[in-house]
């Protein structure tokens, strides 16, 4: 038995996005996961860090997902309705539970992770009148591929949703966000998150997710790929190396923000967070890169996958008198590793 959360419909939203939500236990002491004894709880999920990313910039920003009518999906629930995160259509399922995972403490770099999700309440999202109508308010839609993983369900709210906000004329960007050991094989992988790619305005792959999604392993041969497919504008990560942004016209590099990195984890997040909302404020995409690259950087440095988002005068003081970089188009070669 399930009941959708009865809170009144925002009038408009700057952008919705949806997913999988989950309750986190990060390690607080180093080691196997097996050997830790002390745990601190958070809120992991690609999506809810990026709802939560931009409402910390100040936008009214809405999640669509499904918990456990349970203690981890009734912690999710507090957790983004204090972070100003509109979900007045999250279902609460009282026949399936919230996932969690494990987090190891990462030192500096990407710590291990351990899914516990299988059959979870977030995997049984389907599309409703009610969700049609809420993502039609917005201005923007974002999506990752890790719906497109979970079940036929979320998969085809995923497509569903897509062809909601093209009709009601909002921009949509897809970041593939690649979970393997969620797919029964790597050709369905590639298949359906290139058919889910096909269908964005932006396409936001890291340089390994667009290798292994189309076989070219340099960011303008990965960004060609979605260009052909349609795609208005590629954004290829690199990490240390930067990002990439190409359109049919032009190629700009974006360097990074050198910070103190504690966990990787919820920097791609971060910077699709950032880029929305510069694109959301009406700045051009060199302003729109040096947010998102300065936003991608501030959440590396804190322990939480959503912990180290800056709030709007956070950022301002930390790109305040940093010198400008800009983005520049370069007509030589060039890659990331």
């Amino acid at each position: 038995m399930s009941a959708t959360r009865t809170v009144d419909l925002p009038c408009s939203l700057d952008a919705v996005t949806f997913g999988e939500v989950m309750a986190m236990f990060v390690a607080q002491e180093p080691g196997p996961l097996e050997l830790v004894s002390t745990y601190r709880r958070a809120l992991a999920g690609a999506e809810t860090n990026l709802a939560t990313g931009l409402a910390r910039l100040g936008h009214p920003v809405g999640w669509i997902g499904r918990v456990g009518d349970d203690p981890f999906g009734r912690f999710a629930l507090a957790e983004l309705a204090g972070a100003n995160v509109d979900i007045s259509t999250v279902t609460l399922d009282s026949d399936a539970p919230t996932g969690f995972q494990l987090k190891s403490r990462a030192e500096g770099g990407d710590p291990d992770v351990v899914y516990f999700r299988r059959d979870s309440a977030g995997s049984r999202l389907a599309a409703s009148p009610a969700t049609d109508s809420y993502i039609a308010t917005a201005r923007h839609l974002h999506l990752t591929g890790i719906p497109l993983a979970l079940s036929a369900s979320t998969r085809a709210f995923a497509f569903r949703a897509v062809d909601v906000a093209r009709a009601a004329g909002a921009t949509i960007s897809f970041d593939p966000n690649l979970r393997p050991s969620l797919w029964a094989s790597p050709e369905e992988m590639v298949r359906v998150v290139n058919d889910m790619a096909a269908r964005a305005d932006w396409v936001l792959p890291g340089a390994g997710e667009g290798y292994l999604l189309t076989g070219r392993n340099h960011p303008p041969g990965i960004a060609g790929f979605y260009l052909d497919q349609g795609a208005s504008r590629v954004i290829v990560k690199c990490g240390a190396a930067g990002a990439s942004a190409y359109t049919t016209a032009e190629r700009w590099n974006q360097p990074i923000f050198p910070v103190a990195a504690v966990d990787t984890v919820g920097a791609g997040d971060g910077f699709a967070a950032g880029l929305i909302s510069a694109h959301l404020d009406g700045l051009d995409l060199t302003g729109q890169l040096r947010r998102a690259a300065a936003v991608g950087a501030l959440a590396t440095t804190s322990p939480g996958d959503k912990d180290g988002l800056p709030t709007r005068e956070q950022l301002n003081t930390f790109l305040d008198g940093r010198p400008v970089q800009p983005t520049r188009r370069e007509d030589r070669p060039w890659s990331c590793k």
